[in-house]
């Protein structure tokens, strides 16, 4: 830890105690130890000698979900996120690991998750489980029960898998639709994106060329890195970073898309995961200053497209006939127009608090005709999902998730829209939990503004 993490950054904390609010965990304990701040005590504790990075060093740091919310709040402007993944880093490095755990670990950072063509084998298994009645026999047969509660609700709520992703679907090249391109977009499909959410992946395509966006997808690019770099495999991850350089830079592209917070969150960084190589320092400031979420390229550099929600348009219609019924005497009185659509919005924790991106989603969403935006209370605070945390920290991810669904409840909403993949599971997770599945289906926002694209 004394090589790894930047001294100067750890004591850049002023212990004020500003993070302590913005902290899930420590809203949730109560304890200095779980909060931004007592882990950078903690951490420069270690790195003084004072302390041994003993187990319950250990727990503290894979208790913190990683969030960042710490970070728009500090008056110092502590990077807490970049100590955090440099302690873990730390310890993988030093940390005996189970024979288990580490073959484990080696065959999801470096044999799968790099590997696009590994995944979509993955995919089409995972799709052939659902599809053939095998879910279905597991399910009722019991055999489910051989594994972990967490895993369990996790299966519960899988969308549908694929094996065709974005590329097999449109090709590598969209052109824009109508009028002179915005620019032309590089559109990052990540892992994870193009086997659960291959669909998000295409409508975030067809949504980008209504705005004017000539849409490139290089074939060759591969897994973004944010899991290895938030699970201490730091050198997997710059080299994940550097093929997705060179895959976007050889496109030469304008931008570089996201339509995953977590996913977007690392590539911008990638000017500060390659700082100290010589030779990609300046091409990682280059990726990095180049991308974009989707709704905040389409708000700020796009052409904004009409959007209109079915429920909407039905009320304007209603309207318009009992406006001319009253004019007519014998004409009988109108119908009630119906209620509009209620819509409310999980904020992604990295695409917040590290991309800076709150508004865009938001601006978008009130541009769609016939809805009412409810926003939800504490929004900005984690729901719990935090990449695999709510695999490796089921009972504290559940107890955050079941706080967030008491909020979500009160907005009364028909849709709850999120902007990452993890998010929106977490989110499907908890309107099961909290049963509001009759009344309420969580979306991720791409697709629920493609649906209401006026054709």
């Amino acid at each position: 830890m004394k090589l790894t993490l930047s001294y100067d950054e750890l004591t850049n904390c002023m212990r004020c105690g500003f993070c302590q609010p913005a902290c899930p965990t420590f809203q949730e304990t109560g304890i200095e130890a779980a909060s931004p701040r007592g882990r950078i005590a903690l951490m420069k504790a270690v790195v003084d000698g004072m302390m041994d990075p003993d187990e319950s060093f250990q727990a503290q740091m894979d208790l913190c979900l990683g969030c960042r919310a710490c970070e728009p709040v500090c008056p110092a402007d502590v990077q807490y996120g970049h100590l955090l993944e440099q302690t873990r880093d730390a310890i993988e490095r030093h940390e005996p690991r189970r024979w288990w755990v580490r073959a484990l670990r080696r065959t999801a950072f470096r044999q799968l998750f790099p590997q696009q063509r590994r995944m979509r084998k993955v995919g089409g298994v995972l799709a052939f489980y659902q599809r053939s009645g095998l879910r279905r026999f597991a399910r009722k047969s019991g055999a489910l029960r051989m594994f972990p509660p967490s895993m369990r609700e996790m299966e519960s709520i899988l969308p549908d898998a694929s094996s065709q992703g974005v590329v097999e679907r449109l090709g590598t090249h969209v052109p824009a639709t109508g009028g002179r391109p915005a620019g032309k977009a590089g559109m990052f499909r990540g892992c994870i994106m193009d086997v659960l959410f291959a669909e998000t992946n295409v409508n975030t395509v067809k949504l980008l060329t209504e705005a004017g966006f000539d849409v490139v997808i290089p074939d060759t690019q591969n897994c973004c890195g944010a899991l290895h770099a938030h699970s201490g495999e730091m050198e997997q991850a710059k080299e994940l970073a550097k093929r997705n350089i060179r895959a976007f830079r050889d496109a030469g592209v304008d931008y570089i898309v996201s339509n995953a917070g977590g996913c977007g969150a690392l590539l911008i960084e990638y000017d500060h995961l390659l700082r100290d190589d010589p030779e990609w320092a300046e091409l990682g400031a280059w990726f990095a200053a180049r991308v974009k979420d989707v709704s905040q390229i389409i708000m700020e550099k796009g052409r904004i497209p009409k959007f209109a929600d079915a429920a909407g348009e039905s009320a304007v219609e209603g309207r318009a006939a009992a406006s001319n019924e009253a004019a007519a005497a014998t004409a009988p009185p109108a119908a009630a127009p119906p209620s509009p659509t209620i819509v409310t919005y999980q904020d992604s924790c990295h695409l917040r608090n590290v991309m800076r991106v709150g508004n865009a989603p938001r601006d978008l969403m009130s541009r769609v005709e016939g809805i009412r935006f409810v926003e939800l209370a504490g929004a900005d605070t984690c729901c719990g999902s935090a990449g695999i945390y709510n695999l490796l920290q089921p009972q504290m991810s559940t107890q955050i998730l079941d706080h967030k669904m008491e909020h979500v409840a009160d907005t009364g909403a028909h849709y709850l829209l999120t902007s990452n993949p993890g998010c929106l599971l977490q989110m499907k997770l908890g309107i099961e939990r909290a049963k509001l599945g009759e009344r309420m289906q969580a979306v991720h926002i791409v697709d629920f503004l493609y649906d209401r694209l006026s054709k």
